[in-house]
């Protein structure tokens, strides 16, 4: 879930809605995944998002569906449980006219993917003190709403133990970027496909 200070905004980086800026609901317990973060992660991603079916499983605030969708995703279903945060995605896709972003007030930890979509990326994201990310990950891999091809973001704090990812899953990335680690995994990447991952900070 990603926090920021009640009453903040976060900003569309790149794409259709580049530079636009998108109110964060009244709630002190919402953080953004910091712009570095999801800079770098947008450029690990590249010309996947263009297209692709994306699921932001613990929205929060937005960033990262938002800024899929602005990046030309064909579609992103944001999971928000909390009622008045839900309302606000809401509201800031309505300001956008983002026809392609819709928002569901359920919990993502019993929320389940119609039978008939396969999500191409998904962002995961919990609360620090939530489930891990990839209890999450297992659940949707067990639940066959993934692609074959499917591309996971995994955002952990940085002081959380090392992630053990479903079986036939491996990392193309990983990286630490003040208190947050975070991945890129995928389910039956060539190798070679992408570049090899690289630490730092």
């Amino acid at each position: 879930m990603k926090r920021a200070a009640s009453g903040g905004a976060v900003r569309i980086i790149a794409g259709r809605w580049r530079r636009r800026w998108l109110p964060v609901a009244e709630t002190g317990r919402l953080r953004p995944t910091p712009d570095r973060v999801r800079e770098t992660l947008f450029n690990w991603l590249g010309g996947d998002v263009e297209g692709a079916r994306c699921l932001d499983l613990f929205a929060g605030t937005g960033a990262l569906g938002f800024e899929a969708a602005s990046r030309g995703a064909k579609a992103v279903v944001m999971i928000e449980r909390q009622r008045g945060v839900a309302a606000a995605l809401e509201g800031a896709a309505r300001a956008l006219g983002a026809d392609n972003v819709e928002v569901v007030c359920a919990d993502a930890l019993v929320w389940s993917p119609p039978t008939d979509v396969r999500f191409d990326i998904v962002f995961l994201d919990p609360p620090y003190s939530g489930p891990a990310p990839e209890a999450s990950l297992a659940r949707l891999d067990r639940l066959d709403g993934l692609a074959e091809d499917c591309l996971v973001y995994l955002e952990t704090n940085r002081d959380s133990a090392g992630i053990e990812l479903p079986l036939g899953w491996r990392f193309l990335h990983a990286r630490r970027a003040g208190r947050v680690r975070y991945h890129l995994v995928s389910r039956n990447q060539p190798a070679g496909r992408r570049p090899a991952a690289h630490g730092g900070t």
